[in-house]
């Protein structure tokens, strides 16, 4: 009776459940048994109802205890939300939940917070279907690259040599192709040697892909690859898996220039419950959009230097009001941190979730506008 509740009224189910979720392939793992879910959602539809004190112990990477409801079967389950940087995970009856919903890739799990619980419902008829990739064959002049990435300026640090893939492209397309056993090997040792080939030179190479904070990391000669192929920011890479090899392209006829001065603010960002807690003050910033619109601009010399010692000083102009501040600019991996006066910044505007802030880099300085 409730799924027939659900299904005739959608919009109520909409705003009933605010996350959802298609479940991935390491969502599914027993092995390892955590749901990954995306940083901002949870901040807004299940923290906002959490109290100060188990907020606080979420900041400092600490576990909560949450009380879980299958909305399906009325089933309760004791589980913990873990706060990891760029996401949340939930963990402790997480695998028990699998194993009895019989959960696999592309089954949408949708989730809310109501009367001090996380409630999560799995509809059979909401079942996203995975077709295989063999259904549809490419033509034979176009190979088929399901995996496509702008490399970034991180992507391209010889200093420092790893390519980073987003984890569902990954899964889905490289993944998919190994054995069960292959699959919990990369889980527990946390990195798989593979063959990797330029289709642009038939040069080959061994790899390594590398689990790690929500991304996989392809590892071993991609420093090689960089100079022998003299890789840049801007430059797009094609990736697909075909008879036991990773393959990989860089055509120059689709090499992408990143955008200057299209756009007066490149960088915006809704603010998020994390961005104006001032008990821990700092703003989170996208990897790919600092190093396309802000490392470009700096010296050689500057950005080795954010690299060397993971954080570096910089100035930073309110547009608004003309207010110059002192701060610092933090590299976390995927992610950067702006912090020092953030704290001060976010009293003196009266910043608030949902606030749209607008960054830049101009003539040696980080610009910044919130617009009424």
């Amino acid at each position: 009776m409730r799924r027939t509740t659900y299904r005739n009224v959608t919009s109520q189910e909409h705003d009933q459940y605010p996350i959802r979720k298609a479940l991935t392939l390491s969502d599914v793992d027993i092995t390892h048994p955590f749901l990954t879910l995306p940083r901002q959602p949870v901040e807004d539809h299940i923290l906002v109802h959490l109290m100060p004190q188990d907020q606080e112990h979420l900041r400092n990477r600490e576990q909560v205890n949450v009380d879980a409801q299958d909305d399906d079967t009325g089933d309760m389950y004791a589980m913990k939300l873990k706060f990891c940087g760029s996401y949340y995970n939930l963990i402790g009856k997480w695998g028990k939940i699998v194993r009895g919903k019989e959960l696999g890739v592309g089954t949408e799990i949708k989730i809310r917070w109501a009367n001090g619980c996380l409630h999560f419902s799995v509809p059979q008829q909401h079942i996203v279907a995975v077709p295989p990739l063999q259904i549809v064959s490419p033509p034979q002049e176009q190979l088929y690259w399901p995996i496509k990435k702008v490399l970034t300026l991180s992507d391209v640090d010889i200093n420092h040599p790893y390519l980073p893939l987003p984890r569902q492209p990954v899964e889905d397309h490289i993944l998919v192709h190994w054995t069960q056993q292959e699959r919990e090997l990369l889980r527990n040792e946390a990195q798989v040697n593979l063959n990797a080939r330029d289709d642009d030179t038939g040069d080959m190479y061994m790899m390594k892909l590398k689990w790690r904070a929500g991304y996989y990391n392809l590892i071993g000669k991609w420093g090689k690859i960089i100079r022998r192929k003299g890789l840049g920011a801007g430059d797009e890479i094609n990736i697909r898996w075909a008879n036991k090899c990773l393959h990989f392209s860089v055509p120059q006829e689709w090499n992408i220039v990143p955008p200057q001065g299209l756009d007066q603010w490149p960088i915006r960002k809704a603010l998020t419950l994390s961005d104006v807690d001032t008990n821990h003050p700092f703003l989170t910033l996208p990897g790919k959009a600092v190093e396309q619109h802000i490392l470009l601009q700096w010296t050689q010399q500057a950005r080795e230097q954010l690299r060397n010692e993971r954080q570096l000083n910089i100035n930073a102009r309110d547009d608004d009001t003309g207010d110059l501040y002192a701060m610092k600019l933090r590299w976390r991996g995927s992610y950067y941190n702006l912090i020092g006066k953030w704290g001060k910044i976010i009293r003196g505007k009266r910043l608030n979730v949902g606030k749209e802030i607008r960054l830049c880099w101009n003539n040696g300085c980080l610009l910044f506008s919130v617009p009424q």
